[in-house]
């Protein structure tokens, strides 16, 4: 049987990001394959903080050094046939929760040669689902295929295979518009977005929840 790993980068827990991860799951566990969701905010761990002990010659390499809430669950992913990363963007970028994993998960696979570009134990399938507050046109315009594409490019690189993407666009932030200031929002525009287009992005988050376990 194989194994899907889910990464939660988001705070939250029942809102758009863990939606669409939920479904995610429901498509693996629909084809056969158990998974293990991973809520990161959950978890006490920091980033990367550059101690190079996964460089150095005469240790094992792709092992961090750090000891943490995190350390666990990078040996999990390598005993995983598959993974999903879950993100909301904020500020235009991944949360700081999924920043930290990939960095710890990423650099103590990665070799600096040429000739050894990852010590990644394996080809895993991966998936990047982002969540943002942003239109599509406003994701083109403010440059962030190519922001994200970075982190794309690096899961190619480590993990040996090209990740699918799922965007969802203009994702509702709250429940209550009123409650808040969030005057440039128009919350009617919101809600009806979401209603014409989430459902979509749950069934496309469950056919990559199936496919990643199919190959």
């Amino acid at each position: 049987m194989k194994n899907l790993i889910v990464i939660n980068g988001s705070p939250r827990r029942n809102w758009n990001t863990a939606e669409l991860l939920k479904h995610a799951v429901k498509g693996a566990e629909d084809a056969g394959a158990s998974t293990e969701l991973v809520n990161l905010y959950s978890l006490h761990y920091k980033g990367c903080t550059s101690c190079f002990a996964c460089k150095i010659k005469t240790r094992p390499h792709g092992i961090c050094a750090m000891s943490d809430d995190l350390s666990p669950v990078l040996e999990r992913v390598k005993e995983s046939d598959a993974i999903i990363f879950g993100s909301p963007i904020y500020f235009m970028n991944l949360s700081a929760g999924m920043i930290a994993f990939i960095e710890r998960l990423f650099f103590s696979n990665y070799i600096y040669s040429d000739e050894i570009p990852t010590v990644f134990p394996k080809k895993m399938p991966s998936a990047f689902f982002y969540t943002m507050n942003m239109t599509e046109k406003q994701f083109e315009q403010f440059g962030m295929k190519e922001r994200l594409g970075m982190y794309e490019l690096f899961t190619r690189r480590i993990l040996g295979v090209t990740p699918k993407i799922l965007r969802a666009y203009n994702t509702v932030q709250f429940k209550d518009y009123s409650r808040y200031e969030s005057s440039i929002f128009d919350p009617e525009d919101k809600f009806a977005y979401r209603e014409k287009h989430f459902a979509e992005d749950c069934a496309a988050a469950y056919e990559i929840g199936r496919a990643l376990v199919a190959e």
